[in-house]
C-alpha cells in the first residue's frame, strides 16, 4: 500500500476522531482507511491505536508518530504549494501580533516592503508583550522572541538579538562601574517586568563561568522604551535586548557594562498554525522578515 496514503489516513484518523471520518475525507471505504493503519501497524510491528466502538485513543508509540508523521505531511504540502503557488499574490487582511518595542523599532520597514510589493493586501498589526493564542485571538502569525514553548505552531527562525547591561555615562561616573556581575547588586538595576525571570541577569566569564545576578530591582516596567528613557537620563543599569540599546550603546548615550563578559542570545521568531493552514500571504511576508534579517544579530 501507497506509504504517504497510509500516513495521510493515520494523521486524518487523529485528527478527525475515527477511521470512518478519515476515509471520507480520502475518498475511501472505511474498510481500506483500516488495511491503510493495520498496513502501518503491521511494517512498524507496533500499535499505534486502540480502537473501540466508539473512540480512537492514540499509544504512547503512536503518539510520537503521530507528530512525526504529521511533520512530514506538513513538509510535503508546503513543498507542493511553493510550487503551485510561486506565482500567486497574496490578498487579505494580514493580522499579525508582535512584541510592542520589537514591533514599533523593526517591523514598520518589512511591513512597508510587504504592502509594496502586494498591493491586495492590508496589514493589522497588534502590539504587546503578553502571550497570545493566535487561534483564539484571530491572528494569522506571531512574532515572537527568545525560548519559545512546545506547541504545535510552525516556528522560523529570522533573526537573533544579544542582551546587553548598560547605563549613562553619567551615572557610572557617579555610581562607578561594574567590574564584575556581584558588583552590580550594588546599583539601581532597571528591570523589564515580562521577562521569564524579571530580575536575574546572567554574565558568562572567558572561562564558560555563568554568574546570574538576582534580587531587588529600583525599577521594573513592563516597556522596554520606559526603562531605556530611565537609563538614558541616569537612572540606573538597563538589561535588555541589543535590538532596543545597540543603537544608544553605539552613539555614547549609554555605556555597556561588563564589556568582557557574555550574554544570552534570543531567537527571533515567526508563528504560525501549521503549514497545512498556513496562506500565501504569511508566506509572503515571513519571506520578506527572513529577507531584511537575515538571521542577522539585532
Amino acid at each position: 500500500m501507497d506509504r504517504f496514503v497510509g500516513l495521510s489516513v493515520f494523521v486524518a484518523a487523529v485528527d478527525k476522531g475515527s477511521l470512518a471520518a478519515a476515509a471520507r475525507a480520502h475518498g475511501i471505504t472505511p474498510a481500506m482507511a483500516g488495511k491503510h493503519l493495520a498496513a502501518i501497524e503491521a511494517q512498524l510491528g507496533v500499535r499505534l491505536l486502540q480502537r473501540t466502538t466508539r473512540k480512537l485513543h492514540l499509544t504512547d508509540i503512536g503518539r510520537d508518530y503521530y507528530q512525526r508523521s504529521s511533520l512530514i505531511l506538513d513538509a510535503l504540502d508546503e513543498a507542493d504549494r511553493n510550487a503551485a503557488q510561486r506565482q500567486d499574490q497574496p490578498h487579505g487582511t494580514l493580522r499579525v501580533s508582535a512584541p510592542t518595542t520589537f514591533g514599533a523599532l523593526h517591523l514598520g520597514e518589512p511591513v512597508a516592503e510587504y504592502t509594496r510589493r502586494y498591493p491586495n493586501v492590508s496589514v493589522e498589526m497588534s502590539l504587546e508583550d503578553r502571550y497570545v493564542d493566535l487561534i483564539e485571538g484571530g491572528f494569522d502569525m506571531a512574532i515572537r522572541i527568545g525560548t519559545l514553548p512546545d506547541s504545535s505552531l510552525i516556528s522560523r527562525k529570522f533573526g537573533e538579538s544579544g542582551m546587553a547591561a548598560c547605563a549613562a555615562p553619567s551615572y557610572l561616573d557617579k555610581h562607578g562601574r561594574p567590574k564584575e556581575p556581584a558588583d552590580l547588586r550594588r546599583h539601581d538595576r532597571l528591570a523589564f517586568s515580562k521577562a521569564t525571570s524579571e530580575g536575574d541577569w546572567s554574565f558568562t566569564d572567558r572561562k564558560g563561568k555563568t554568574e546570574t545576578v538576582s534580587g531587588p530591582t529600583r525599577l521594573k516596567a513592563d516597556n522596554m522604551q520606559m526603562l531605556l528613557a530611565a537609563a538614558l537620563n541616569g537612572g540606573g543599569v538597563v538589561y535588555g535586548p541589543t535590538f532596543v540599546l545597540g543603537e544608544h550603546i553605539s552613539s555614547g548615550a549609554l555605556e555597556q557594562v561588563l564589556p568582557d563578559y557574555t550574554t544570552e542570545s534570543l531567537g527571533v521568531h515567526a508563528l504560525y498554525p501549521s503549514s497545512r493552514m498556513l496562506g500565501t500571504k504569511v508566506r509572503c511576508f515571513v519571506d520578506i522578515l527572513e529577507e531584511k534579517f537575515g538571521r542577522a544579530t539585532l
